[in-house]
């Protein structure tokens, strides 16, 4: 990184993007800026254990980030993300470049209310809301401003340990006896961000978010679709042995009535 500029990349990751600042204290103001920015753009609490630095290195890492459920769901934790490490590029001119992105073993609560609503879709929303407000207040020109421009080139995220629970969801006939498991899913990437000409400094924690959520959901539909297809399928073949035994019965009847 280049020495002397007046600022230096500081992501805030999950919340409002980076923050371009260099004085003391940096961790702790990342960790409230987080914590009210990323409030502000998820629509719910959003809480940050620390924050560190390794400035000679180029990183920064962000431990206990823990997201909120919004408003009627349960009141466990959205998601909670317990290490999060950014490693960036070259800071010589716009648009500045984070190289990578780490996010590793979340813990992800996919809930679903007794309307179908999932806790996740309605952060995602909130998120792109708050993005489009974002957008178009935005000023022309960024570039060597207070809002650079900004490239992720790639976020992954390893070791999702996604809880899926539709235990207000009716199910109908197919009566299920767990409605609440949880699975790890494969490591998954969720970028590049801001390719090719860069994004508002402001916006690009919230894309982070947003792709990881896109990501995350998609994962979570379709485990719960094979759960629920397994779990019919098994109720189908339950069915099917009882009709047979029904016939078997019945045949077994008129066999008899032959021998009398």
């Amino acid at each position: 990184m280049k020495k002397g500029l007046g600022f230096l990349v500081l992501l805030l990751l999950l919340a409002a993007g980076i923050a371009w600042y260099l004085l003391s204290g940096a961790g702790d103001f990342i960790r409230a800026q987080i914590e009210e920015q990323g409030s502000d753009f998820l629509g719910t609490k959003v809480s940050v254990a620390k924050v560190e630095l390794a400035l000679t290195d180029g990183r920064m890492s962000i431990g206990g980030l823990n997201v909120q459920n919004p408003q009627g769901f349960s009141r466990e934790n959205a998601f909670s993300l317990g290490d999060i490490t950014l490693d960036i590029g070259e800071v010589l001119s716009e648009p500045y470049v984070v190289q990578t992105v780490n996010v590793n073993a979340p813990e992800v609560l996919y809930e679903v209310d007794a309307s179908g609503k999932g806790n996740l879709l309605v952060l995602k929303n909130n998120v792109e809301s708050k993005l489009s407000k974002t957008e178009s207040k935005a000023e022309p020109e960024t570039s060597g401003g207070a809002n650079p421009l900004v490239i992720v080139e790639n976020v992954t995220v390893s070791n999702v340990r996604l809880k899926l629970n539709f235990e207000q969801l009716s199910t109908g006939d197919l009566a299920l006896k767990t409605k609440a498991y949880e699975v790890t899913l494969p490591t998954f990437n969720a970028g590049p961000i801001g390719k090719p000409n860069g994004m508002p400094a402001d916006q690009v924690g919230a894309a982070v978010v947003k792709s990881m959520l896109d990501n995350v959901m998609a994962a979570a539909k379709s485990e719960a679709k094979k759960r629920l297809a397994e779990e019919a399928k098994k109720k189908v073949n339950e069915e099917l042995e009882k009709q047979k035994e029904k016939l078997l019965d019945k045949a077994g009847d008129k066999l008899k009535g032959l021998f009398n």
